[in-house]
């Protein structure tokens, strides 16, 4: 059984946990998510604690334990703290504007794109380079982030586009000229 599989997962009174087969649906007070299980994966709630066991020994049932048990401590961090991620945007000109679930970007192109956010994802815009996506959901919070990051990816000459907070970019040395 791996280590990390092995260890419970503590719910706390403000989250309500369901179950059936092959779903675990929780509930608390950050909002509802939830995870649907492999075939060879069970889940056991007993005394508020959630157990991650698997059918059989087979490396991908093994694999399968470690990743759920991960998604459901997610799920209960997600559902008390929430999961937030922040990006920023770099270059002259770059911006972006919130209208209600809708995200509009001016990045250079000829045209200002805009990016429908999930329901389930609350976005912030608190000045014009930076966002701010919040969720109990880590899986949802983490692939808006991509997207987002998709629309213009940072070029490593001069650092412009959509990135992480603190993320580092390797820049490169332009064209130089010798004699």
């Amino acid at each position: 059984m791996s280590r990390l599989a092995k260890i419970p997962i503590v719910v706390p009174e403000k989250v309500k946990v369901t179950m059936d087969a092959h779903k675990v649906q929780m509930e608390g007070p950050k909002g509802k998510v939830e995870v649907i299980l492999p075939f060879n994966i069970t889940v056991d709630l007993k005394d508020k604690k959630l157990m991650v066991n698997r059918k059989s020994n087979e490396k991908q049932a093994r694999a399968n334990q470690g990743t759920i048990r991960a998604h459901l401590a997610n799920m209960v961090e997600g559902l008390m703290n929430g999961h937030k991620r922040e990006l920023e945007i770099q270059g002259i000109g770059f911006r972006a504007a919130l209208a209600g679930k809708k995200i509009t970007f001016n990045l250079g192109l000829s045209h200002p794109v805009e990016f429908e956010v999930p329901k389930e994802v609350d976005v912030k815009v608190p000045s014009q380079t930076s966002i701010i996506l919040e969720s109990p959901d880590n899986t949802l919070v983490g692939q808006v982030a991509a997207s987002i990051k998709r629309i213009k990816p940072v070029e490593p000459y001069k650092g412009k586009g959509i990135r992480y907070v603190g993320q580092f970019v390797r820049r490169k040395q332009g064209k130089s000229v010798t004699k």
